[in-house]
């Protein structure tokens, strides 16, 4: 199996893509943390995954990162998307992309958000409940629906359970509802989970997923979409496999079980955009709370709250490098700079960084290219926001 922590080009390529952005963030300063992102290897990423969905559609999960350069050379590319809101579905059509492309993916939504949507031809819609089928049907009439399962357990670093989704029956039952209702319901949607680093890992959810889909198909539902979502990996720091054959594999998987599924949907973010974008920050303070403090706190100027949000739990372990490296290294825990004390990143498991770092050294943060500049907060403490450079 191969692994690696770049996307399966030639590594001249690349080396160039990589390069091309350490250059810029070499050759620039910067007064406060700062999102670099390439748009090119996002499009690199892009040829990655396709090449091993084959027939399956990508439909771009815009909530990883909604930049204008990344969903404009998606929409050159030829992607869908997958929105979760107005907002994103407004910016995706801006963009340039056909109302047909885009599917509102969020279980979630505000009656008048679906019947704008609608008005402006988004035709597919999730849902999970009766009642958000009863929005859909008195808002975007005969519209096509995908019943959103939920998925008990999963393999994921970053699991999506419990909130959204429906089992079994319920799933059944919604199916029923929505031909009362006059809509077309077309088939069922899944997320594995965020952040699942084997193909293989995929393989109970999937059995899971079928049963259900058999049982829907016996009950005469004429099922025909499946929505596998997203689940596809970046690099931090534990090996995953080359997006091609990750992408072929999960196929592969999906295609062994659900043989009469006529169009596949995935929804990659994070795979998409991750590996395109490095943070640079800054070192506010490096203290010991007293003398038999085993290790270093290690201050910087983003945290939780202006960006680094999927540190909750410690699940997303981020990559970081300095100008000190090839110094003696020792472990430290890693926090933010402003007065809450939930904003640490890194404490059960402390990171690795320089003894000799000091305040003013810069910190690159790898593969933040997801879900950072989306969950920066407004101005907490007063600490500005993660800006976001696109080369």
């Amino acid at each position: 199996m191969t692994v690696h922590n770049m996307p399966d080009v030639a590594g001249a390529v690349a080396a160039t893509q990589l390069s091309k952005m350490d250059a810029y963030v070499a050759s620039h300063d910067f007064d406060i943390p700062t999102l670099v992102i390439d748009v090119d290897r996002v499009a690199i990423q892009y040829h990655a995954l396709k090449a091993g969905l084959g027939r399956a559609d990508i439909h771009y999960a815009v909530k990883a990162n909604p930049a204008r350069e990344i969903i404009a050379r998606l929409v050159d590319l030829g992607s869908h998307f997958d929105a979760a809101s107005k907002g994103e579905i407004a910016l995706c059509l801006q963009e340039g992309a056909n109302p047909s492309d885009i599917s509102f993916g969020n279980t979630i939504k505000r009656a008048t958000d679906i019947a704008w949507a609608w008005g402006q031809g988004i035709t597919l819609f999730a849902a999970d409940a009766e009642e958000e089928l009863e929005k859909i049907a008195a808002n975007a009439p005969g519209a096509s629906i995908y019943i959103r399962l939920i998925v008990e357990t999963s393999a994921a670093d970053w699991p999506l359970s419990r909130k959204f989704g429906c089992d079994r029956d319920t799933a059944l039952s919604l199916l029923e509802k929505a031909k009362r209702l006059g809509l077309t319901p077309v088939g069922f949607s899944f997320h594995v989970g965020s952040q699942t680093r084997k193909s293989e890992m995929w393989a109970p959810t999937l059995d899971a997923m079928a049963d259900i889909w058999n049982a829907a198909r016996a009950a005469g539902h004429d099922l025909w979409l499946l929505n596998i979502g997203g689940g596809f990996p970046a690099f931090y720091g534990d090996a995953i496999e080359a997006p091609t054959s990750y992408a072929r594999n999960v196929v592969e998987l999906v295609a062994s079980r659900f043989p009469d599924a006529q169009k596949i949907m995935a929804e990659p973010g994070r795979g998409l955009v991750a590996e395109a974008g490095v943070i640079v920050a800054e070192v506010m303070l490096v203290s010991r709370k007293s003398d038999r403090d085993l290790h270093r706190w290690v201050y910087l100027n983003v945290g939780r709250f202006s960006g680094l949000a999927e540190t909750e739990g410690e699940a997303i372990r981020y990559q970081f490098q300095t100008q000190r490296d090839h110094d003696q290294m020792g472990p430290c825990i890693l926090a933010g700079p402003t007065c809450d004390s939930a904003d640490i990143l890194y404490e059960k498991r402390p990171v690795l960084m320089p003894m000799t770092l000091v305040s003013g050294d810069r910190v690159l943060i790898r593969n933040t290219g997801a879900y950072t500049s989306t969950y920066s907060s407004i101005c907490f403490n007063g600490f500005p926001p993660l800006d976001v450079v696109v080369i």
